[in-house]
This record gives C-alpha cells, structure tokens and sequence, in this order.
C-alpha cells in the first residue's frame, strides 16, 4: 500500500487527500470560517496546561479549539486597543470645540418639559 507506515497504517497525506494542505496545514471541513488549519507548536507553562485541560473538559471541546477561540478574543481586544488608543490620539490632536455641538442643543428632547 502506497504510503503505509506498517501495520495498516498509513501518512497523513494519504489518509484524506482533499483535506490536506501541506505538512503543517489541512482544511477542516467542520471549520466555519473555511480557513486553512495549520499546526504550530507551543510551549506553555505545566499549570496553564492543566487548567485548559480541565476547561475544556468541562466545555466538552479541544485544547485545539479552546485556543483558537482564546486568540481569536485576544486579537480582537488588541484591535479595540488601538482603535481607542487611535481615537484617543485624534481628539488630543484636534480637541472638542466647546461650539462643536451646541448647535443640537435645542433640538435635544429629554421627556421632562
């Protein structure tokens, strides 16, 4: 059998050939996004392996899955950041004109006249 490592079996790229990518890359055909998967190595500290464990136990999921979601939320908390950091810049550069928004000031209905 082309590909057989012994005992029946045999490399990943022959198993699924559809969904491999490369080496290191496979498409998911669970994955929503349609992306491609790669597998990338980590080092993480014994105790915070234990406690992804334990999390993904309870969640009824993959570490694999518990840290794609964990980025995911960590880059878009990083782009928040920088668009305040980026918006915060812009006002420091141009300030609030106090005329800036009295002209709405008689147009504000607050329910209490």
């Amino acid at each position: 059998m082309k590909g057989d490592l012994g005992g029946g079996l045999r490399e990943k790229r022959d198993i699924d050939t559809r969904r491999h990518v490369d080496d290191y890359s496979y498409r998911d055909p669970h994955n929503s996004t349609g992306d491609t998967m790669r597998t990338v190595q980590m080092t993480l500290d014994e105790s915070l392996v234990q406690s992804v464990d334990r999390v993904v136990k309870e969640m009824h999921t993959t570490r694999s899955a518990f840290a794609r979601d964990a980025l995911r939320a960590a880059l878009d908390k990083f782009n928040v950041s920088r668009l305040e950091r980026q918006h915060q810049k812009g006002y420091e550069i141009h300030p609030v004109n106090k005329a800036e928004f009295s002209a709405w000031e008689d147009e504000q209905a607050w329910g209490d006249e």
